[in-house]
């Protein structure tokens, strides 16, 4: 029996069959490249913690530099305590749920703690209830260079337009900042975007957090302000984007100085 190709069944089969066929190929085709996607976005990663610590990285040497410089990599909870760790020259698997490193801060931001901010704004203690009982957890990465300790710490927050990330490293005295690397996805060329050029990110360098009560642990200022220790001027024309840097380091970097503080609590009782 002849197939009537006109017909408006043939029609209709014939778009299912090339949906099945079509899907069905670019799943295949997804699985089969999800290992190097993987790999490529762990490269990226370990980049952007060295370059936290002024260690110029390529997608060539990452691996190896990453080994060389990263003694410890940690997790901690909201309050500081430690939830998971790995030497620094474990190999990074992207299935161990229980490596720092496959912590996605970026994705925790998105799902949690962005909408915790939101609703909870400066009543840190409700924050601070939320993100643990939501089990937020956040890396931070331990890196010795030229004889010296530091520590990489991750962030995430909200510019303009969408998110904002950052790795800013800290000296062995937990306050001065060694280094700062900041990207974004969608602010605007020229002017919020420009949170990823050296010009904005060397400023950070050498700045010291305020570790005074009641005051901000760093403040990046409306463009062209008069600035002291702690605190940059921050992108002319950027305001809005300025401002999530300056509330995703005040939200973040006190997590890591519970962390350090336990440390130190640890250290003094042996």
């Amino acid at each position: 029996m002849a197939i009537n190709k006109n017909s408006n069944g043939y029609t209709f089969f014939f778009a299912i069959a090339m949906v099945v066929v079509v899907g069905t190929t670019l799943a295949v085709t997804a699985f089969g490249l999800k290992p190097l996607q993987q790999k490529n976005q762990a490269t990226k990663k370990m980049m952007d913690i060295l370059g936290a610590v002024k260690v110029d990285a390529d997608r060539s040497n990452a691996a190896a530099l990453f080994t060389e410089y990263v003694t410890r990599r940690v997790a901690v909870n909201y309050n500081g305590e430690v939830i998971s760790e790995k030497p620094g020259d474990a190999e990074v698997d992207p299935t161990d749920k229980n490596d720092p490193f496959n912590i996605d801060v970026k994705k925790d931001y998105k799902a949690n703690v962005k909408k915790f901010v939101q609703q909870f704004g400066d009543n840190e203690e409700k924050l601070a209830s939320a993100l643990e009982e939501a089990g937020v957890v956040f890396p931070v990465f331990e890196v010795v260079k030229d004889g010296e300790k530091f520590f990489v710490c991750p962030m995430v927050g909200t510019g303009l337009w969408g998110p904002i990330w950052g790795y800013v490293s800290l000296e062995e005295d937990y306050k001065t900042i060694y280094g700062a690397r900041f990207d974004h996805k969608a602010e605007t060329p020229g002017l919020g975007a420009e949170i990823k050029e050296d010009f904005f990110q060397v400023k950070f360098e050498g700045k010291q957090l305020q570790l005074a009560d009641g005051s901000d642990l760093f403040n990046v200022l409306k463009g062209g302000a008069q600035t002291n220790e702690h605190s940059v001027d921050g992108i002319t024309g950027g305001t809005i984007t300025s401002k999530g840097v300056d509330e995703m380091l005040n939200r973040t970097l006190p997590v890591y100085l519970n962390y350090f503080e336990n440390a130190n609590n640890q250290r003094a009782q042996r």
